[in-house]
C-alpha cells in the first residue's frame, strides 16, 4: 500500500507555529509624538549683489563695456581681504521698437556677488562700488559654522521637551513607565532676506554707505517619535 501524504495537516501545523512569533512582532499602546526647542540666532553673514547694466546698439561694444565695469570693480573688491567674491549671472538681450519688430539696441547685465561677516567692511566696500555699478539685492543670513553650533546646542533642549511630553503621554493613559521606540532629530531656519535702499546725499549727490541691519532668524530643532507604554 502506497503512504498517503497528509500535506493540509502539515501546513496547518506550520501555521499555528509560526503564530506565536507574529504576535510578538505586534505592538499596542503606541504613541507618536512631536516636540521642539527654538531660539533666535543674530544674522553673521551679509550678501550684496551688484550689478552693471548698459545699453547700445553695436553688441561688441556693449559687452566690452559691462565687462571692463565689472572688472574695475572686481579689482576694488579684491582689496578687501574679508570680502569673498564671485560672479553672478550676465545676460544679454535686443531692444525692439514701439512696434516690437525691429531691434533698435541690445541691453547686457551682469552681477557681481559679494559676501561677508564683517559687516562693516562690506558696506563701506558696497557703498563704493556704487559710484559704477548698481544695488541688486542686500540680504542677511546664518553662517553656516553659526547654525551648526545652535543647532548641537538645541538637541538637548529638544529630546528633553520630547522626554517631558511623553511622560505628561503616559500619565494621561495611566501608566507610569515608557519606552522610546523611534526618535528623529530635524532642524529649520529659512534665511530672512532683508534690503535697505542706499540713500542719496542731496549736497554732493554722493551715494552713501547702505544701513545694515542682520536681525536674527529663528533656529529650531524638532524631535519626532514613537514611544510605548509599558503594559499594567
Amino acid at each position: 500500500m502506497i503512504p498517503t501524504l497528509r500535506v493540509p495537516a502539515l501546513a496547518a501545523c506550520m501555521t499555528l507555529l509560526s503564530l506565536p512569533a507574529l504576535a510578538d512582532e505586534l505592538r499596542y499602546n503606541q504613541i507618536t509624538l512631536h516636540a521642539e526647542a527654538s531660539r533666535d540666532v543674530q544674522r553673521d553673514l551679509m550678501s550684496v549683489t551688484l550689478y552693471s547694466e548698459a545699453q547700445d546698439t553695436d553688441p561688441a561694444r556693449l559687452a566690452d563695456t559691462v565687462t571692463k565695469s565689472l572688472n574695475d570693480a572686481l579689482a576694488k573688491a579684491r582689496q578687501a581681504s574679508s570680502v569673498s567674491i564671485r560672479q553672478g549671472s550676465r545676460n544679454s538681450g535686443p531692444v525692439y521698437d514701439e512696434k516690437g519688430q525691429n531691434i533698435t539696441a541690445w541691453r547686457e547685465r551682469g552681477e557681481l556677488r559679494l559676501e561677508s561677516q564683517d559687516f562693516a567692511a562690506l558696506a563701506s566696500l558696497t557703498g563704493e562700488l556704487q559710484q559704477t555699478l548698481k544695488l541688486g539685492g542686500m540680504e542677511f543670513s546664518i553662517a553656516t559654522a553659526t547654525r551648526q553650533q545652535s543647532e548641537d546646542a538645541l538637541i538637548k533642549d529638544a529630546i528633553a521637551a520630547f522626554k517631558a511630553r511623553a511622560a505628561i503621554a503616559a500619565q494621561a493613559m495611566g501608566k507610569q513607565d515608557y519606552k522610546i521606540v523611534n526618535l528623529a532629530i530635524s532642524s529649520s531656519g529659512v534665511p530672512q532676506p532683508y534690503m535697505r535702499a542706499p540713500m542719496m546725499k542731496a549736497a554732493r549727490m554722493e551715494m552713501a554707505t547702505p544701513e545694515v541691519e542682520a536681525g536674527t532668524t529663528e533656529v529650531t530643532v524638532s524631535a519626532d517619535g514613537t514611544i510605548e507604554l509599558a503594559p499594567q
